[in-house]
């Protein structure tokens, strides 16, 4: 199937609340604007510097969405355009990208990466570790930043149980904060598992564009 067609199956399958990022990280900009052109408007990207190429490439109306893991030093280089930061994984990177978008005359919104899988490969804070960041005094004085909710990846594993598991935990927690109604959670292996759990945004690369290409 082309990527238009992969777009429109996959929204079909996924109720209107939930976002689709397209995960284009490696990916060319033909690419990007073939699913451009089949009406999606949100992007996933994983490294700083393709990111600010591809921004100054592709149209204006692209909602840029940053997937990887940030580097408190390369913040300034997104946050003039940046359209949610998903994986925020310490205080001192919230900080940061205060900053930046203070120096930009912005907000920036932001999501709170929770570390959930059973795995050591993966990013993220762990639920106290949110709890005390989001309830501190400091944190109030970030005037610049707003958390949207929380991100997350279950373990890398066919066990549907435990991934389910991970997500509800996820999602229990999130309920202690009703007004961070983003939940990015779903990948094009587990997306639907993940709808059955909760989220409100998946980000999906191979099913959109195909595998991916990790040489590069």
């Amino acid at each position: 199937m082309s990527i238009s067609e992969n777009i429109q199956h996959i929204k079909s399958q996924i109720p209107e609340y939930v976002t689709l990022v397209a995960v284009s990280k490696t990916k060319p900009n033909d690419m990007l604007l073939e699913a451009y052109q089949a009406g999606e408007r949100d992007f996933g990207e994983n490294y700083v510097q393709e990111l600010v190429d591809k921004e100054t490439q592709l149209p204006k109306d692209i909602r840029w969405h940053f997937i990887g893991h940030l580097q408190s030093n390369k913040v300034k280089y997104i946050a003039p355009f940046v359209y949610l930061i998903h994986g925020v994984d310490s205080f001192s990177l919230l900080k940061e990208i205060n900053k930046q978008a203070l120096k930009n005359n912005r907000v920036i919104h932001c999501l709170l990466q929770i570390y959930i899988a059973q795995e050591d490969t993966k990013f993220g804070l762990d639920f106290n570790e949110a709890q005390q960041i989001l309830s501190s005094e400091e944190f109030k004085t970030l005037n610049n930043i707003v958390i949207k909710g929380f991100m997350a990846m279950a373990s890398n594993t066919d066990n549907q149980v435990q991934i389910k598991k991970e997500f509800a935990a996820l999602k229990t927690f999130s309920n202690q904060y009703p007004e961070m109604n983003i939940l990015s959670f779903g990948m094009s292996s587990d997306y639907q598992l993940a709808i059955q759990e909760g989220t409100t945004m998946i980000r999906v690369g191979s099913h959109i564009f195909g595998e991916r290409n990790y040489n590069k």
